[in-house]
């Protein structure tokens, strides 16, 4: 199952490989960041006006009954459902680690426990299965933990079978689907039914979608049935994952007023991503196809052949873009869609890296 990105590392690496992100690095945060997948929109005032007016003086509900509620209303499912985490990464962790020590014990048996990931996916899923010692399977039939993201990253496209596979679940496996992006889809439709989300964990974490990726803080919703699961789960969380920062920005997350923002900075991303997917064709580059606000190129053959220094000499230059290699897609990159200044700044720092370089 492990792949090779353009550098000859494995995509999935082992625990001692540095873990490989877009966003803020060594150098700073990036004037131009390409390699996110924040809305750039963002933040949203109104919620970043409520996190700056935040009480921070005290601890929050441990239990978050009032937050809880105001989810699951939103929601349309019972406030039992509703579980929190820290972010989405450290459920990713939580569940794969109680996959690994509990599944054993309901199949009464030693045999060591598995997971799938799809082959294009977010490192974390890896890397908390070898956290977890699970191995992890070419094929998703028989793993005892599953993992989805609709629309996926880096690709940003439905997950191919996702149906099919939720259909054949056993009872024993867990099927996790990220619900990262499914806030800042611009086209398309979602696979799944709300009937078939029932029967899967939903992981929900909308500071993406607001702009707000400095805000830590998620929420799942359980599918119907999995209490005992459930209950583990929540055992198994440090107190209070949530602080006074994330319990604002969750709860702004569902009013109207925050969702009609939301709506209406997704109609300027349209605009904007196709501006850029232009520009992005001028280059000579290739377009994945994409249904959020980032997508994947392939570069000309120049580029991709000087790779390292063409990232260097852009980074020098404030533009920072997502090596895609560690997705297994070799000599591409993960573009998050900016504005059309920004754009313009990328363009003309990519033409001017080298004429000769556009063919």
């Amino acid at each position: 199952m492990t792949m090779l990105n353009v550098k000859g590392m494995p995509t999935q690496p082992p625990s001692s490989v540095l873990r490989i992100h877009g966003g803020t690095d060594t150098l700073g945060k990036p004037s131009y960041d390409f390699s996110t997948n924040s809305n750039a929109l963002g933040p949203c005032p109104e919620v970043l006006t409520q996190i700056c007016l935040s009480d921070c003086s005290s601890y929050p509900d441990p239990d978050y009954h009032s937050l809880r509620t105001t989810l699951a209303v939103w929601h349309g499912v019972s406030p039992q459902r509703i579980l929190f985490a820290a972010s989405a990464s450290e459920f990713i962790f939580r569940i794969s680690s109680l996959i690994g020590k509990n599944t054993a014990a309901t199949q009464m048996t030693q045999a060591k426990k598995t997971v799938w990931v799809p082959p294009h996916s977010y490192g974390d899923y890896a890397l908390a299965a070898r956290m977890a010692d699970l191995e992890i399977l070419e094929e998703s039939d028989s793993a005892d933990l599953i993992w989805a993201c609709e629309p996926s990253s880096p690709l940003g496209q439905n997950q191919i079978g996702l149906a099919s596979t939720l259909a054949s679940l056993s009872g024993s496996q867990q099927l996790v689907l990220d619900c990262a992006y499914q806030a800042l889809r611009l086209s398309g439709h979602a696979s799944l039914s709300a009937q078939q989300r029932d029967v899967c964990w939903q992981l929900f974490t909308p500071n993406k979608a607001l702009g707000l990726t400095g805000i830590r803080g998620a929420y799942v919703i359980a599918p119907l049935h999995a209490e005992h699961w459930q209950q583990q789960l929540e055992q198994m969380a440090a107190s209070w994952p949530l602080g006074s920062h994330a319990v604002t920005m969750l709860n702004a997350w569902v009013t109207a007023s925050v969702q009609d923002w939301l709506a209406n900075s997704l109609l300027i991303l349209r605009e904007w991503k196709q501006r850029q997917i232009e520009l992005c064709m001028n280059l000579g580059w290739q377009v994945k196809p994409s249904d959020t606000n980032f997508f994947c190129v392939t570069p000309t053959l120049t580029i991709q052949d000087h790779c390292v220094d063409f990232l260097r000499a852009m980074r020098a230059q404030g533009i920072k873009l997502r090596d895609a290699g560690s997705f297994g897609l070799d000599d591409c990159f993960r573009l998050r869609v900016l504005s059309p200044p920004m754009q313009d700044a990328f363009y003309h720092a990519v033409k001017q890296y080298s004429p000769h370089y556009q063919s």
